[in-house]
């Protein structure tokens, strides 16, 4: 812990979704879900809009129509759009300080203590803060983002989510204890599911309720180094410094069991929930990856791991699902398992057409942005297979514009673009010879010109 708050943790605000409002006007102030489109797919970010009805990343996106209302815009990912509008975001967190450390395409800690010259009192650092929130909402188009500032990485991230969205909390060096305890144990990184159930069976449902517990008691509770770990954050004890290049080796997501698992259907549902939340984290941190991993722990306390590794890389969390399933099979579930892990190594940065790939093979043919779910029998591919939700497109005569929706051999097109108000709709042909893929809209440029 330092002795000033100089850790400053930016978390840009349902960022996917708002990108994709800043550059379709007609949906600004809607609600907007952004992941797999097809009647399997997965919610990546939902904008508060659509929060408000209970939808929420990594749910399913068949659970998430049914939660929204009529006209809510169910989009695929365009993550060229948002490495552009990130890349933009850390350029002036660079400017901060020369040690800035992304967590992921949105998310980003910065060590203002090694910047040049910065007034850290109080005062100072959130002067700093306000002037950057209206620095990136003006070179983003709007977009905004929560900061938080502590004397930790744990209560920088801590503070960033405490008034969201486009909150700014500066937790003063001093303070950590009367912020931290009040909150759920839960808001703490490691109190997942299951520990946080093991907590709530012993008396523990805030980080105060944790703080009050001995290491021993922790340890016997949690194991040796989780514990140790959770014991350490309940005081606000972190060290950790910002580290400027982080890059990821694997992405995972794993669970300890409250008691041994052996029933097959329980255990498959755990490893849906994780290859989801694994699916979701990888297209938040624009990554895809070539080797899925299962591993687990065994009632006798020895762990196996087992990988498959793909010809081509993936984000999609029903691929994951599906090898990890294979490998619980070959791997067995005799006497009991403690722990279950999936995870995703081989990282490499997302190439455009990997996001949603499969999930958009999958999808019924007639799927329009703002459609209620429909049962109907997938059709074989034909042209309007190369049009999504969401997917930015140019049409010679017509002018930029978004997908709508598809179907039935045509494509719906909003013409329409950042900069301007909101257009018009026309139905196309989908295989109009005209009309062609494009790339995402330049927020920053003149006004584009529609002529539909």
């Amino acid at each position: 812990m330092r002795r000033e708050a100089s850790i400053l943790h930016l978390d840009l605000d349902a960022f996917f979704a708002a990108v994709e409002q800043r550059d379709k006007p007609s949906l600004r102030g809607r609600p907007v879900v952004v992941g797999g489109v097809g009647g399997r797919g997965v919610v990546a970010t939902a904008s508060y809009e659509a929060r408000a009805y209970g939808t929420h990343s990594a749910m399913s996106t068949a659970e998430a129509r049914r939660r929204c209302p009529s006209g809510t815009a169910f989009l695929g990912g365009r993550f060229a759009a948002y490495r552009r509008t990130s890349d933009v975001v850390m350029a002036l967190l660079r400017e901060l300080s020369p040690l800035v450390e992304p967590v992921s395409i949105d998310e980003a800690y910065v060590d203002l203590a090694a910047g040049p010259g910065h007034d850290l009192s109080v005062d100072g650092v959130t002067a700093l803060a306000r002037q950057l929130k209206v620095d990136i909402a003006a070179a983003t188009g709007g977009v905004t983002g929560s900061v938080g500032i502590g004397s930790s990485k744990l209560m920088a991230k801590i503070a960033s989510d405490l008034d969201k969205p486009d909150g700014l909390v500066v937790v003063p060096r001093g303070s950590e204890l009367d912020v931290l305890h009040p909150l759920p144990a839960t808001r703490l990184g490691g109190v997942g599911p299951a520990t946080a159930e093991r907590l709530h069976r012993v008396g523990v449902t805030t980080v105060a309720d944790l703080a009050a517990k001995s290491l021993p008691d922790l340890v016997a509770l949690a194991g040796r180094a989780h514990g140790a770990g959770l014991y350490a954050l309940a005081r606000a004890e972190d060290d950790r410094p910002v580290v400027a290049e982080r890059e990821a080796k694997s992405i995972s997501q794993e669970e300890t069991f409250a008691r041994d698992l052996t029933d097959r259907t329980v255990l498959g549902r755990q490893i849906d929930g994780m290859a989801a939340r694994v699916g979701s984290r990888l297209r938040t941190a624009a990554y895809s990856g070539r080797t899925v991993t299962l591993k687990l722990r065994r009632y006798d306390f020895t762990t196996l791991t087992r990988s498959q590794t793909l010809p081509q890389p993936t984000d999609d969390p029903r691929v994951i699902a599906s090898i990890a399933h294979r490998l619980l099979a070959e791997a067995g579930t005799q006497g009991g398992l403690r722990l279950l892990g999936v995870g995703v190594s081989g990282l490499s940065p997302y190439a455009q057409g990997d996001l949603f790939a499969a999930a958009d093979a999958l999808e019924p043919p007639d799927v329009a942005a703002g459609d209620e779910p429909r049962e109907e029998t997938p059709e074989p591919v034909t042209a309007e297979a190369r049009w999504w939700p969401g997917q930015d497109v140019r049409h010679d005569e017509l002018g930029p514009g978004w997908v709508w929706g598809r179907g039935l051999g045509r494509v719906t097109v909003r013409f329409e673009g950042p900069l301007t108000a909101p257009g018009p709709v026309r139905t196309l042909a989908a295989d109009d010879p005209a009309l062609q893929p494009a790339e995402p809209p330049d927020w920053r440029a003149g006004p584009l010109t529609v002529k539909a």
